[in-house]
């Protein structure tokens, strides 16, 4: 039977969207999915066991929104988007119509030359800058908030996680947000260890499925590494009857999707077009720490694909008790129990 994007569907009024970070970080709420219980976030090592392994996404978000000129003087928004294989770079840019194949724009010392007439807002660009590009970007750029974050935020590292140390994000792995220096002592004095993965988070993450049918969905690429340490923190987990347990859907969508046996992935560098829907086979993943994610989009398919129909009974207690939604809310711990598709 196939699956109807109506049916990942619910209604998110604007009040329950977090416009700014919660200070401090682990002062964040965390639903326990299989009770409904009310907790902290600074509670998690309490709600994991000795011996789990928290797999957490090093990324970094890059600060790719640029705002740059045009030789007229003319102010154009770039957004970077993602590093072809040849050097140049895929963007968005705005406005688009007037935008030429072979034209400069400057954003600071930052020349950006335009490769191909822009199609729908999407073109590809040539950076360059008298030194090291990346630094040139990182100096002159701004990191891109999501489009449904309509404050600004004073601390642009309040959108970075403290695991943060690869640029190349265009969303941040929002679950990592609540996590503290704090929080990680506690897990490791709790017996639970700690591994990474990295998978860039394209800006794809926070579009809404625009076709009637899941199955019709043209699921977005992204890249994610594993590290050796990390495969085999895996392994050594499985082996011992300790959990895997995922910080966001990005950890979840590069564990399955390096998946090569019942908890073992492979080691490497790959690109991903997974798309994790009711049905779906976990094969890394025990439990899953994530966000609250807006209707109808990718994620929300993905956590009915982890916990199954009550997918709905967690989101109405959240809603109902006033929890915080998307990038800046507030979490939940989600485990799968026998039966759930």
């Amino acid at each position: 039977m196939a699956l109807a994007t109506g049916d990942f569907d619910y209604e998110l009024p604007d009040s329950a969207i977090a416009q700014q970070p919660i200070e401090p970080r682990d002062s964040a709420r965390l639903l326990v999915g299989s009770t409904l219980e009310d907790r902290t976030f600074r509670d998690l090592p309490d709600l994991l066991h000795p011996g789990d392994l928290v797999v957490v996404n090093r990324t970094r978000v890059r600060a790719a929104r640029l705002e740059a000129r045009r030789a007229s003087g003319g102010a154009v928004e770039v957004l970077l988007l993602d590093r072809t294989q040849s050097g140049s770079w895929t963007c968005l840019v705005r406005p688009a119509r007037k935008i030429k194949t072979g034209e400069t724009l400057k954003a600071g010392a930052l020349d950006i030359r335009v490769l191909v007439a822009p199609v729908e807002g999407v073109t590809e660009v040539h950076l360059s800058a008298p030194g090291d590009v990346e630094e040139t970007v990182a100096s002159v750029g701004e990191v891109p908030l999501p489009p449904y974050i309509r404050e600004t935020l004073a601390d642009p590292e309040r959108y970075q996680t403290i695991f943060a140390e690869s640029v190349g994000s265009a969303a941040a792995p929002t679950a990592g947000l609540h996590f503290t220096d704090e929080v990680v002592a506690g897990l490791l004095s709790r017996g639970v260890s700690m591994a990474s993965v990295e998978l860039s988070v394209g800006l794809d993450t926070f579009r809404p499925i625009a076709t009637e049918s899941v199955a019709e969905h043209q699921m977005h690429s992204e890249r994610y590494a594993v590290p050796s340490e990390t495969a085999r923190a895996i392994a050594a987990a499985h082996a011992a009857g300790a959990r895997v347990v995922a910080i966001g859907t990005t950890v979840v969508r590069t564990l399955e999707s390096a998946a090569v046996g019942d908890h073992e992935v492979a080691v490497g560098e790959s690109a991903t077009e997974l798309f994790i829907t009711p049905g779906f086979e976990f094969r890394v993943v025990d439990a899953l720490v994530t966000n609250f994610h807006a209707p109808r989009t990718t994620l929300i398919v993905m956590i009915a694909a982890f916990i199954g129909e009550r997918w709905r009974d967690v989101y109405e207690h959240a809603l109902a008790s006033g929890y915080r939604f998307l990038s800046f809310g507030d979490a939940m711990l989600l485990e799968p129990e026998a039966g759930d598709a």
